[in-house]
């Protein structure tokens, strides 16, 4: 079978067959012009790579009643929602060509797992959970109730050598000269410049990355969000800071969680099987929207989660510079 990287979403399968593709051309499968072609006829790079992701499932006659049949699938559906592999552009016949012309031997060997339905069983084993999940054996709510109403300092909950691995995988730099941007409502005379950093050690209000009192510079990549930052009204005056860089800083990129390849190396693809859940739930509370009616407890588990990358350290210096 014959197909090419723009058959694919995952930018590491799109990488490897622009680097092997032996030919240029109209890929029969997506019909894109000038594409990279694969050819499962005489190439075989990319088996290795989704032979090693399929070991995490196991077809329904193998799983026990510990996986719910709600959880169970067919593999495209799971390959689609749970990894975004393949192109939306192309149907699901052509999924499963590509799969079982990349996996013919697999195909051979087991081809219930390709034609029946499938799952995860550490998704539901209490004990392997406990060792490899970002939350142990806790959903993200019981950890948001832990931290606001029982234990905010040494919460127990949470596996905190899943996150810094997490991180390692979501670096991102930004160099010297990128411009940043903070807004604060004011009076309409405006703010002067020595007013648009970060507020004194002692007198920062609560925010989504910081507690009451410890500093935190707030900067967005364009004007226009420092005004959903700040909650601006249709009338409020609002003076906006311009930053520049002084330096390359590094960053923890939490949008880049939903994007992280099963197919990266040093990956444990079964572990970020299981940890994505809790992962994009991070994301999705960082970037909310926040109101003025928002209670500050609401913040404390993501200063929680801001506090200990902060003090991610490798040779006695902080690792990261912020978080996205």
């Amino acid at each position: 079978m014959i197909f090419c990287e723009y058959c694919f979403r995952d930018k590491e399968i799109s990488s490897i067959i622009r680097s092997v593709a032996a030919a240029t051309g109209k890929c029969p499968t997506c019909q894109k012009d000038g594409a990279h072609l694969y050819n499962t006829e005489v190439q075989d790079d990319l088996t290795p790579y989704f032979e090693e992701l399929l070991t995490i499932y196991s077809p329904a006659s193998a799983l026990s009643d510990a996986c719910p049949r709600a959880e169970r699938r067919s593999l495209i559906d799971d390959l689609h929602e749970r990894w975004s592999i393949f192109s939306d552009l192309l149907p699901r016949a052509r999924i499963y060509d590509i799969l079982t012309a990349v996996c013919a031997n697999l195909y051979l060997e087991v081809p219930e797992l390709f034609d029946g339905t499938v799952g995860i069983p550490e998704l539901f084993d209490s004990g392997y959970l406990r060792t490899h999940a970002l939350l142990k054996n806790n959903d993200w709510d019981a950890f948001v109730t832990e931290i606001k109403t029982k234990n905010r300092y040494h919460s127990r909950l949470i596996n905190f050598t899943i996150l810094e691995k997490y991180c390692s995988f979501i670096r991102k730099t930004y160099r010297t000269g990128d411009i940043f941007y903070r807004a604060r409502i004011s009076e309409r005379s405006g703010f002067p410049v020595d007013c648009m950093s970060a507020p004194p050690a002692g007198k920062s209000s609560e925010g989504r990355a910081n507690a009451r009192g410890i500093t935190c510079l707030y900067l967005a990549n364009d004007v226009e969000t420092t005004l959903h930052e700040v909650r601006a009204g249709a009338f409020d005056f609002v003076s906006v800071g311009t930053f520049r860089l002084k330096k390359d800083i590094t960053v923890v990129d939490l949008r880049a969680i939903t994007r992280i390849s099963p197919f990266v190396d040093g990956l444990e693809i079964l572990d970020h099987a299981i940890n994505k859940q809790y992962l994009e739930r991070l994301n999705s509370e960082m970037s909310k929207p926040l109101r003025r009616s928002d209670s500050t407890l609401d913040y404390v588990p993501t200063q929680y989660i801001v506090d200990f990358i902060k003090s991610i350290e490798h040779n006695g210096v902080q690792e990261y510079d912020g978080v996205e």
